[in-house]
C-alpha cells in the first residue's frame, strides 16, 4: 500500500511538472505575440454581448494607460515584422469592427483622455447611410486627430465565404477599400473578415485587393511567422459581463487558451 502510495504521488508530481512545463512554454512561444483587442459598441444602453459600457470601457483604456501598453497600428505590426522596425515593449492594437455612432460619441472621448491610437474597421455603405453608424463627417473628425486609423469591413457586412460568388467578394473586398480611400485620401491596407469568415480563396481575392494583412474573430495573438491574412484578435465581446477582470484574463491568458480554441 505504502509503495502504490509513492508510486501515485510520484506520477501525480510528473504531471503536475509536465503541465508546468506545457504552460511555460505556451507562453515562451507567444511572447512576441501583440494583443489585437477587438470591440464592437460602447454605450450604456445597448444589453448584449456587442457592447462593452462606457464605465467598463474606460475603466479598460485606464488599465492600458497606467501599466505601460502603447498603442500601435497594424501597420506599426507589419512594419516590425516585415522591416524589422522597432516596437514598444508592450505593444497593443485596439480594434472596433463595423463603425458605429457610438464608437465617436462614447470610445473616441476615452482615447483622446488616455492617448490611445485604435483602428476602426469600417463597413463603408453603412457610413452615413443608418442612424446608429458613424457618418463621414464623424470619421474624417477622429482620422485627422491622428489617433483613430480606418480600415475595411467590406461593403455591406457580407460574409465572404457565404457571397453568392467569388466575384461579388471580390466586389465587397474592393469596393470598400476604394470607398474609404476616397473619401480620407489615404491608402487602405488592412481588413476585418466579416464574422472572422475566410477560406483559401477569399484570402487570395483579399492579397489580389490589394491588403497587406487581414484579421479574424478567433481568440489569440498576432504573432510574427504566421500568415499576416488570418491574424488572431482578443475578442472583449460574447458575454454580457464585459468586467476589468474578464478583460485582463482575456489578455493574460490568450496565449494558454488560443492553441485550445484552435
Amino acid at each position: 500500500m505504502r509503495n502504490r502510495c509513492k508510486w501515485l504521488l510520484a506520477a501525480a508530481t510528473a504531471i503536475v511538472a509536465l503541465l508546468v512545463l506545457a504552460v511555460f512554454g505556451l507562453f515562451q512561444s507567444a511572447k512576441d505575440g501583440i494583443p489585437v483587442l477587438n470591440y464592437h459598441q460602447i454605450n450604456d444602453t445597448e444589453k448584449n454581448a456587442l457592447t462593452v459600457n462606457t464605465e467598463q470601457f474606460e475603466a479598460q483604456m485606464k488599465y492600458l494607460s497606467e501599466h505601460g501598453y502603447t498603442t500601435i497600428t497594424p501597420a506599426d505590426m507589419l512594419d516590425a515584422w516585415e522591416n524589422g522596425t522597432e516596437l514598444p515593449e508592450k505593444p497593443v492594437i485596439i480594434t472596433f469592427d463595423d463603425g458605429y455612432l457610438d464608437n465617436y460619441n462614447h470610445a473616441f472621448p476615452i482615447l483622446e483622455k488616455y492617448q490611445l491610437k485604435a483602428t476602426i474597421f469600417l463597413i463603408s455603405d453603412y457610413v452615413g447611410t443608418y442612424p446608429n453608424y458613424l457618418t463621414w463627417s464623424d470619421v474624417q473628425d477622429m482620422n485627422e486627430s491622428g489617433l483613430i486609423d480606418f480600415e475595411s469591413h467590406t461593403l455591406s457586412h457580407e460574409e465572404l465565404t457565404k457571397a453568392p460568388s467569388l466575384d461579388e467578394a471580390k466586389h465587397q473586398l474592393t469596393g470598400s477599400k476604394q470607398a474609404i480611400e476616397w473619401n480620407l485620401g489615404k491608402p487602405v491596407r488592412f481588413i476585418a473578415y466579416p464574422c472572422g469568415e475566410y477560406n483559401e480563396d477569399i484570402e487570395q481575392a483579399t492579397k489580389d485587393a490589394g491588403y497587406r494583412a487581414a484579421f479574424t474573430v478567433n481568440y489569440g495573438l498576432a504573432e510574427p511567422g504566421e500568415d499576416p491574412f488570418i491574424l488572431d484578435r482578443v475578442p472583449i465581446f460574447g458575454s454580457n459581463s464585459h468586467t476589468l477582470l474578464r478583460f485582463k484574463l482575456r489578455m493574460t491568458l490568450a496565449p494558454l487558451f488560443a492553441p485550445l480554441n484552435k
